[in-house]
Protein backbone atom coordinates (compact mmCIF):
# COMPACT_ATOMS: atom_id res chain seq x y z
CA UNK A 1 0.00 0.00 0.00
CA UNK A 2 1.36 3.39 -1.01
CA UNK A 3 0.36 6.96 -0.30
CA UNK A 4 0.64 9.56 -3.03
CA UNK A 5 2.83 12.61 -2.89
CA UNK A 6 1.19 16.06 -3.07
CA UNK A 7 -0.20 16.81 -6.51
CA UNK A 8 0.86 19.74 -8.62
CA UNK A 9 -2.07 22.10 -8.99
CA UNK A 10 -2.63 25.50 -10.49
CA UNK A 11 -3.72 27.47 -7.45
CA UNK A 12 -3.73 30.90 -9.00
CA UNK A 13 -6.49 32.61 -10.95
CA UNK A 14 -7.19 30.98 -14.26
CA UNK A 15 -4.93 32.01 -17.10
CA UNK A 16 -6.09 32.97 -20.55
CA UNK A 17 -8.63 35.54 -19.39
CA UNK A 18 -10.21 38.05 -21.69
CA UNK A 19 -10.09 41.72 -20.79
CA UNK A 20 -12.65 43.43 -18.59
CA UNK A 21 -13.97 45.23 -21.67
CA UNK A 22 -14.80 41.89 -23.30
CA UNK A 23 -16.52 40.56 -20.20
CA UNK A 24 -20.22 41.46 -19.95
CA UNK A 25 -21.45 42.44 -16.49
CA UNK A 26 -24.27 40.22 -15.28
CA UNK A 27 -23.65 37.72 -18.08
CA UNK A 28 -25.68 34.52 -18.37
CA UNK A 29 -23.56 31.43 -19.04
CA UNK A 30 -24.83 28.06 -20.22
CA UNK A 31 -22.73 25.26 -18.68
CA UNK A 32 -22.92 21.87 -20.39
CA UNK A 33 -22.00 18.64 -18.59
CA UNK A 34 -24.43 15.82 -19.39
CA UNK A 35 -22.71 12.90 -17.62
CA UNK A 36 -21.21 10.96 -15.83
CA UNK A 37 -22.13 11.36 -12.17
CA UNK A 38 -18.61 11.94 -10.88
CA UNK A 39 -17.78 14.39 -13.65
CA UNK A 40 -21.01 16.30 -13.05
CA UNK A 41 -20.30 16.33 -9.31
CA UNK A 42 -16.89 17.88 -9.97
CA UNK A 43 -18.57 20.87 -11.60
CA UNK A 44 -20.40 21.76 -8.38
CA UNK A 45 -17.55 23.22 -6.27
CA UNK A 46 -16.17 24.92 -9.38
CA UNK A 47 -19.51 26.65 -9.97
CA UNK A 48 -19.82 27.45 -6.25
CA UNK A 49 -16.41 29.11 -6.40
CA UNK A 50 -17.19 30.84 -9.70
CA UNK A 51 -20.35 32.56 -8.45
CA UNK A 52 -18.68 33.43 -5.14
CA UNK A 53 -15.82 35.19 -6.94
CA UNK A 54 -18.07 36.58 -9.72
CA UNK A 55 -21.45 37.26 -8.08
CA UNK A 56 -22.64 39.17 -11.15
CA UNK A 57 -22.94 35.94 -13.12
CA UNK A 58 -26.04 33.91 -13.84
CA UNK A 59 -25.51 30.23 -14.64
CA UNK A 60 -27.77 27.66 -16.26
CA UNK A 61 -26.51 24.08 -15.96
CA UNK A 62 -27.54 21.68 -18.72
CA UNK A 63 -27.47 18.07 -17.55
CA UNK A 64 -29.62 15.01 -16.88
CA UNK A 65 -32.64 15.61 -14.64
CA UNK A 66 -31.36 13.04 -12.12
CA UNK A 67 -28.40 15.28 -11.26
CA UNK A 68 -30.45 18.36 -10.38
CA UNK A 69 -30.24 17.91 -6.57
CA UNK A 70 -26.47 18.47 -6.72
CA UNK A 71 -26.99 22.09 -7.73
CA UNK A 72 -29.76 23.04 -5.31
CA UNK A 73 -29.03 26.08 -3.19
CA UNK A 74 -26.19 27.52 -5.29
CA UNK A 75 -26.82 31.28 -5.68
CA UNK A 76 -27.38 32.39 -9.24
CA UNK A 77 -27.43 28.84 -10.62
CA UNK A 78 -30.47 27.33 -12.33
CA UNK A 79 -30.88 23.93 -13.96
CA UNK A 80 -32.17 22.79 -17.34
CA UNK A 81 -32.85 19.08 -17.82
CA UNK A 82 -31.66 17.50 -21.06
CA UNK A 83 -33.89 14.61 -22.15
CA UNK A 84 -31.27 12.97 -24.35
CA UNK A 85 -33.18 9.69 -24.62
CA UNK A 86 -36.48 11.36 -25.41
CA UNK A 87 -37.36 14.81 -26.71
CA UNK A 88 -33.70 15.80 -27.20
CA UNK A 89 -32.54 12.61 -28.86
CA UNK A 90 -30.61 12.79 -32.14
CA UNK A 91 -29.78 15.79 -34.30
CA UNK A 92 -33.36 17.05 -34.49
CA UNK A 93 -33.81 16.65 -30.75
CA UNK A 94 -30.62 18.57 -30.06
CA UNK A 95 -31.73 21.32 -32.42
CA UNK A 96 -35.01 21.45 -30.50
CA UNK A 97 -33.00 21.72 -27.28
CA UNK A 98 -30.89 24.52 -28.77
CA UNK A 99 -34.05 26.41 -29.69
CA UNK A 100 -35.34 26.14 -26.13
CA UNK A 101 -32.04 27.20 -24.58
CA UNK A 102 -31.75 30.16 -26.92
CA UNK A 103 -34.87 31.66 -25.35
CA UNK A 104 -33.07 31.89 -21.98
CA UNK A 105 -31.01 34.89 -23.14
CA UNK A 106 -27.70 33.05 -22.98
CA UNK A 107 -24.57 35.18 -23.49
CA UNK A 108 -21.95 32.43 -23.81
CA UNK A 109 -21.55 28.66 -23.59
CA UNK A 110 -19.08 26.70 -21.44
CA UNK A 111 -18.81 23.12 -22.67
CA UNK A 112 -17.35 21.07 -19.82
CA UNK A 113 -18.09 17.77 -21.59
CA UNK A 114 -16.72 17.92 -25.17
CA UNK A 115 -18.49 14.85 -26.57
CA UNK A 116 -20.60 14.32 -29.69
CA UNK A 117 -23.85 15.68 -28.19
CA UNK A 118 -22.26 18.79 -26.74
CA UNK A 119 -20.31 19.32 -29.96
CA UNK A 120 -23.57 19.31 -31.96
CA UNK A 121 -25.05 21.84 -29.53
CA UNK A 122 -21.92 23.98 -29.82
CA UNK A 123 -22.26 23.92 -33.60
CA UNK A 124 -25.79 25.32 -33.35
CA UNK A 125 -24.75 27.97 -30.83
CA UNK A 126 -21.80 29.07 -32.95
CA UNK A 127 -24.06 29.36 -36.00
CA UNK A 128 -26.30 31.52 -33.83
CA UNK A 129 -23.41 33.89 -33.05
CA UNK A 130 -22.79 32.78 -29.46
CA UNK A 131 -19.34 32.60 -27.93
CA UNK A 132 -18.43 29.02 -27.05
CA UNK A 133 -15.45 27.63 -25.10
CA UNK A 134 -14.86 23.92 -24.59
CA UNK A 135 -12.77 21.98 -22.09
CA UNK A 136 -9.28 20.80 -22.96
CA UNK A 137 -9.36 17.23 -21.65
CA UNK A 138 -5.61 16.80 -21.93
CA UNK A 139 -5.92 13.59 -23.93
CA UNK A 140 -2.30 13.67 -25.12
CA UNK A 141 -0.91 14.01 -21.59
CA UNK A 142 -3.23 11.26 -20.34
CA UNK A 143 -2.05 8.90 -23.07
CA UNK A 144 1.54 9.65 -22.06
CA UNK A 145 0.68 8.88 -18.43
CA UNK A 146 -0.96 5.51 -19.16
CA UNK A 147 1.06 4.06 -22.05
CA UNK A 148 3.12 0.95 -21.32
CA UNK A 149 6.43 2.28 -22.66
CA UNK A 150 8.13 5.66 -22.35
CA UNK A 151 5.42 6.85 -20.01
CA UNK A 152 5.60 10.28 -18.43
CA UNK A 153 4.60 9.66 -14.82
CA UNK A 154 3.72 13.03 -13.35
CA UNK A 155 0.61 14.70 -11.93
CA UNK A 156 -1.56 16.24 -14.62
CA UNK A 157 -3.81 19.26 -14.35
CA UNK A 158 -6.88 18.41 -12.28
CA UNK A 159 -10.29 18.13 -13.88
CA UNK A 160 -11.50 20.89 -11.55
CA UNK A 161 -8.82 23.20 -12.92
CA UNK A 162 -9.67 22.20 -16.49
CA UNK A 163 -13.26 23.25 -15.78
CA UNK A 164 -12.03 26.50 -14.23
CA UNK A 165 -9.87 27.21 -17.28
CA UNK A 166 -12.97 27.21 -19.49
CA UNK A 167 -14.47 30.04 -17.45
CA UNK A 168 -11.12 31.81 -17.51
CA UNK A 169 -11.21 31.82 -21.30
CA UNK A 170 -14.66 33.38 -21.09
CA UNK A 171 -13.22 36.13 -18.89
CA UNK A 172 -14.07 34.80 -15.44
CA UNK A 173 -10.90 33.53 -13.83
CA UNK A 174 -11.31 31.36 -10.75
CA UNK A 175 -8.84 30.96 -7.89
CA UNK A 176 -9.33 27.27 -7.06
CA UNK A 177 -7.01 27.53 -4.06
CA UNK A 178 -10.09 28.91 -2.24
CA UNK A 179 -12.85 26.47 -3.24
CA UNK A 180 -16.39 26.89 -1.98
CA UNK A 181 -18.24 23.79 -0.79
CA UNK A 182 -21.95 23.13 -0.34
CA UNK A 183 -23.26 23.48 3.20
CA UNK A 184 -24.41 20.50 5.21
CA UNK A 185 -28.07 19.67 4.60
CA UNK A 186 -30.70 18.43 7.04
CA UNK A 187 -30.29 14.80 8.04
CA UNK A 188 -32.85 12.81 6.02
CA UNK A 189 -35.91 11.52 7.81
CA UNK A 190 -36.21 7.79 8.27
CA UNK A 191 -32.47 7.09 8.34
CA UNK A 192 -31.34 5.48 11.58
CA UNK A 193 -28.86 7.27 13.85
CA UNK A 194 -27.97 4.78 16.59
CA UNK A 195 -26.15 6.01 19.67
CA UNK A 196 -23.00 4.61 21.19
CA UNK A 197 -22.24 3.69 24.78
CA UNK A 198 -23.69 6.08 27.37
CA UNK A 199 -25.62 7.84 24.60
CA UNK A 200 -22.48 9.11 22.91
CA UNK A 201 -22.78 9.99 19.22
CA UNK A 202 -21.19 7.57 16.79
CA UNK A 203 -18.94 8.66 13.96
CA UNK A 204 -20.87 8.48 10.70
CA UNK A 205 -18.89 6.63 8.04
CA UNK A 206 -20.07 6.23 4.46
CA UNK A 207 -18.74 3.32 2.45
CA UNK A 208 -19.23 3.14 -1.32
CA UNK A 209 -17.52 -0.14 -2.25
CA UNK A 210 -18.40 -0.23 -5.95
CA UNK A 211 -17.04 1.37 -9.12
CA UNK A 212 -17.90 1.35 -12.81
CA UNK A 213 -15.10 -1.13 -13.65
CA UNK A 214 -13.60 -4.07 -11.78
CA UNK A 215 -10.12 -2.58 -12.01
CA UNK A 216 -11.19 0.18 -9.61
CA UNK A 217 -13.14 -1.96 -7.12
CA UNK A 218 -11.72 -3.12 -3.80
CA UNK A 219 -12.18 -6.91 -3.43
CA UNK A 220 -15.45 -7.75 -1.70
CA UNK A 221 -13.87 -10.02 0.92
CA UNK A 222 -11.38 -7.33 1.93
CA UNK A 223 -14.08 -4.67 2.14
CA UNK A 224 -16.18 -6.95 4.32
CA UNK A 225 -13.17 -7.33 6.61
CA UNK A 226 -12.99 -3.52 6.90
CA UNK A 227 -16.71 -3.34 7.70
CA UNK A 228 -16.43 -6.14 10.27
CA UNK A 229 -13.56 -4.43 12.10
CA UNK A 230 -15.37 -1.09 12.20
CA UNK A 231 -18.58 -2.71 13.39
CA UNK A 232 -16.77 -4.57 16.17
CA UNK A 233 -15.04 -1.36 17.25
CA UNK A 234 -18.41 0.05 18.35
CA UNK A 235 -17.65 3.74 17.74
CA UNK A 236 -19.05 3.99 14.22
CA UNK A 237 -22.28 3.77 12.30
CA UNK A 238 -21.75 2.69 8.70
CA UNK A 239 -23.94 3.74 5.77
CA UNK A 240 -23.40 1.69 2.62
CA UNK A 241 -23.97 3.20 -0.83
CA UNK A 242 -24.55 1.44 -4.14
CA UNK A 243 -26.85 1.18 -7.12
CA UNK A 244 -27.86 -1.87 -9.17
CA UNK A 245 -29.76 -4.96 -8.08
CA UNK A 246 -26.66 -7.07 -7.42
CA UNK A 247 -25.07 -4.26 -5.43
CA UNK A 248 -28.19 -3.91 -3.28
CA UNK A 249 -28.13 -7.63 -2.52
CA UNK A 250 -24.48 -7.47 -1.47
CA UNK A 251 -25.13 -4.49 0.80
CA UNK A 252 -28.23 -6.11 2.31
CA UNK A 253 -26.15 -9.15 3.28
CA UNK A 254 -23.57 -6.92 4.94
CA UNK A 255 -26.30 -5.10 6.86
CA UNK A 256 -27.70 -8.41 8.10
CA UNK A 257 -24.32 -9.65 9.32
CA UNK A 258 -23.01 -6.66 11.26
CA UNK A 259 -24.25 -4.21 13.87
CA UNK A 260 -24.75 -0.51 13.11
CA UNK A 261 -24.37 -1.15 9.37
CA UNK A 262 -27.14 0.17 7.10
CA UNK A 263 -27.69 -0.36 3.39
CA UNK A 264 -28.83 2.86 1.73
CA UNK A 265 -29.01 1.52 -1.84
CA UNK A 266 -32.54 1.95 -3.16
CA UNK A 267 -33.78 3.35 0.16
CA UNK A 268 -33.49 7.10 -0.53
CA UNK A 269 -34.10 9.61 -3.27
CA UNK A 270 -30.91 10.99 -4.77
CA UNK A 271 -31.55 14.27 -2.98
CA UNK A 272 -31.86 12.53 0.39
CA UNK A 273 -28.77 10.47 -0.36
CA UNK A 274 -26.84 13.70 -0.88
CA UNK A 275 -28.24 15.04 2.40
CA UNK A 276 -27.01 11.95 4.22
CA UNK A 277 -23.58 12.21 2.59
CA UNK A 278 -23.34 15.84 3.70
CA UNK A 279 -23.70 14.67 7.33
CA UNK A 280 -20.94 12.06 7.20
CA UNK A 281 -17.76 12.39 9.21
CA UNK A 282 -15.86 10.43 6.56
CA UNK A 283 -16.58 8.78 3.21
CA UNK A 284 -14.67 5.73 1.98
CA UNK A 285 -14.94 5.31 -1.78
CA UNK A 286 -13.19 4.00 -4.84
CA UNK A 287 -12.02 6.19 -7.73
CA UNK A 288 -15.71 6.77 -8.37
CA UNK A 289 -18.56 9.25 -8.40
CA UNK A 290 -19.33 8.81 -4.71
CA UNK A 291 -15.96 10.27 -3.78
CA UNK A 292 -16.84 13.44 -5.68
CA UNK A 293 -20.35 13.58 -4.18
CA UNK A 294 -18.79 13.65 -0.72
CA UNK A 295 -16.28 16.28 -1.81
CA UNK A 296 -19.14 18.59 -2.84
CA UNK A 297 -19.79 19.07 0.88
CA UNK A 298 -16.16 19.14 1.99
CA UNK A 299 -16.58 15.75 3.68
CA UNK A 300 -13.25 14.07 4.41
CA UNK A 301 -12.95 11.37 1.79
CA UNK A 302 -10.65 8.35 1.78
CA UNK A 303 -10.17 6.92 -1.70
CA UNK A 304 -8.91 3.47 -2.70
CA UNK A 305 -7.17 3.22 -6.07
CA UNK A 306 -6.67 0.14 -8.24
CA UNK A 307 -5.35 0.36 -11.79
CA UNK A 308 -6.09 4.10 -12.01
CA UNK A 309 -4.11 6.84 -10.28
CA UNK A 310 -4.77 10.34 -8.87
CA UNK A 311 -2.18 11.78 -11.24
CA UNK A 312 -4.74 11.56 -14.07
CA UNK A 313 -6.56 14.50 -12.48
CA UNK A 314 -9.62 12.96 -10.87
CA UNK A 315 -8.70 13.29 -7.20
CA UNK A 316 -11.59 14.64 -5.07
CA UNK A 317 -11.33 18.37 -4.49
CA UNK A 318 -10.05 19.62 -1.16
CA UNK A 319 -8.79 16.25 0.07
CA UNK A 320 -5.33 15.78 1.54
CA UNK A 321 -3.01 13.64 -0.62
CA UNK A 322 -2.59 11.25 2.30
CA UNK A 323 -6.28 10.35 2.15
CA UNK A 324 -5.55 8.24 -0.95
CA UNK A 325 -4.54 4.59 -0.57
CA UNK A 326 -2.93 3.24 -3.72
CA UNK A 327 -2.14 -0.20 -5.07
CA UNK A 328 1.56 -1.03 -4.96
CA UNK A 329 3.26 0.25 -8.12
CA UNK A 330 6.43 -1.69 -7.30
CA UNK A 331 4.47 -4.90 -7.81
CA UNK A 332 2.26 -3.42 -10.55
CA UNK A 333 4.49 -0.90 -12.35
CA UNK A 334 2.09 -0.32 -15.27
CA UNK A 335 -0.36 1.52 -13.01
CA UNK A 336 -2.11 3.63 -14.16
CA UNK A 337 -3.07 1.22 -16.93
CA UNK A 338 -5.81 3.54 -18.17
CA UNK A 339 -7.52 6.77 -17.18
CA UNK A 340 -10.88 5.21 -16.28
CA UNK A 341 -9.85 1.72 -15.18
CA UNK A 342 -11.62 -0.15 -17.96
CA UNK A 343 -8.47 -1.76 -19.37
CA UNK A 344 -5.64 -3.45 -17.55
CA UNK A 345 -3.08 -6.12 -18.49
CA UNK A 346 -3.30 -9.75 -17.49
CA UNK A 347 -2.15 -10.30 -13.94
CA UNK A 348 -3.38 -6.94 -12.64
CA UNK A 349 -6.73 -8.30 -11.42
CA UNK A 350 -5.46 -8.45 -7.83
CA UNK A 351 -3.65 -5.12 -7.71
CA UNK A 352 -5.96 -3.76 -5.01
CA UNK A 353 -5.13 -6.68 -2.74
CA UNK A 354 -1.92 -4.81 -1.98
CA UNK A 355 -4.09 -2.40 0.05
CA UNK A 356 -4.56 -4.25 3.34
CA UNK A 357 -7.87 -3.94 5.23
CA UNK A 358 -5.91 -2.91 8.33
CA UNK A 359 -4.45 -0.02 6.33
CA UNK A 360 -7.95 1.12 5.39
CA UNK A 361 -9.16 0.86 8.99
CA UNK A 362 -6.07 2.68 10.25
CA UNK A 363 -6.68 5.50 7.78
CA UNK A 364 -10.31 5.79 8.90
CA UNK A 365 -9.19 6.02 12.54
CA UNK A 366 -6.67 8.69 11.58
CA UNK A 367 -9.08 10.78 9.52
CA UNK A 368 -11.91 10.59 12.08
CA UNK A 369 -9.58 11.32 14.99
CA UNK A 370 -10.50 8.07 16.73
CA UNK A 371 -7.08 6.40 16.63
CA UNK A 372 -5.28 5.39 19.79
Amino acid sequence: MLVIEPLETNTGATAGMTTAEDRPSGAHLLVIRLSAMGDVAMTVPVLQTLVKQHPCLRITVLSRAFFKPMFEGIPGVSFYAADIRGAHRGILGLYRLYGALKTLDIDAVADLHHVLRSNVLKFFFRLGGFRVVQIDKGRKEKRALTRATNRIFRPLKTTHQRYADVFGELGYGIDMSRPVFTRKRAFPEGVEQPEGAAGRPLKKIGIAPFAAFDGKMYPADLMEDVIRKLSEDGRYVLYLFGGGTEEKEVLERLQSRYSRVFNMAGKLTFGDELSLISNLDTMVAMDSGNAHLAAIFGVRTITLWGVTHPYAGFYPLGQEPGFALLSDRQKYPLIPTSVYGKKFPEGYENAMRTIAPDAVVSKILQVTGTGN
